[in-house]
């Protein structure tokens, strides 16, 4: 916490925290080599900077679903509101149109790679609004 504090008064993100490594495994039984398919590339985080990156994801997290800043019905991503829930929730809305004769559909969505789409000018503008303190959105 006190590392993570500092990060925020400082509104600084170490150089060493954004440092990855990568390895290269071969994959077992292959009959060749030759080809990059035949091995699996592995990155690697510097194991403190993940920890504090969840530290601060849980905080802010916290404050924004505190502020009110989070829609209700927001589930996957979020503590307390995992896929699980998501498949009962959905569960329910397909039952209850079966239950009044209407046909049921749904549409899914990967946003896996939301973030790096991101405004990020636009990201400490979103935080001030939903009232966290001002070293988060100066940090961010």
């Amino acid at each position: 916490m006190n590392i993570a504090d500092a990060c925020f008064e400082l509104e600084v993100w170490p150089s060493h925290f954004k440092t990855s490594s990568m390895i290269i495994i071969p994959k077992s039984n292959k009959k060749s080599y030759d080809f990059l398919k035949s091995f699996r590339s592995i990155v690697l985080l510097n194991i403190l900077g993940k920890l504090i990156e969840k530290v601060i994801g849980e905080h802010l997290q916290f404050y924004l679903i505190l502020n009110n800043f989070i829609y209700l019905c927001q589930l996957g991503g979020l503590m307390q509101r995992s896929t699980i829930d998501v498949g009962i929730a959905l569960s329910y809305f397909i039952c209850l149109g079966w239950v009044k004769n209407n046909i049921t559909s749904t549409l899914a969505f990967n946003i896996a790679q939301f973030f790096p789409s991101l405004n990020h000018h636009l990201l400490p503008f979103i935080l001030k609004k939903a009232r966290c303190d001002s070293k988060v959105y100066h940090f961010f």
